[in-house]
C-alpha cells in the first residue's frame, strides 16, 4: 500500500468516526420528551360528563 492510499484510508475513517460521534452526542444530549400518561384512557368518566 502506498502512502497516498494510507493517508486517504486514515482520513476517511477519521471523518466517518467524527460524524458518528457527533450524532451520538446529539442523541445523548437531546432533551427528554414527556411520556404520555398511559392511564388517561382508563380514568372513569365523571357523572354528568360524557366524552
Amino acid at each position: 500500500m502506498n502512502t497516498t492510499a494510507l493517508i486517504m484510508m486514515v482520513a476517511t475513517q477519521g471523518i466517518v468516526m467524527a460524524i458518528t460521534g457527533y450524532f451520538f452526542y446529539l442523541v445523548l444530549t437531546s432533551p427528554k420528551k414527556p411520556e404520555p400518561d398511559s392511564y388517561d384512557e382508563n380514568d372513569e368518566v365523571e357523572e354528568g360528563k360524557k366524552e
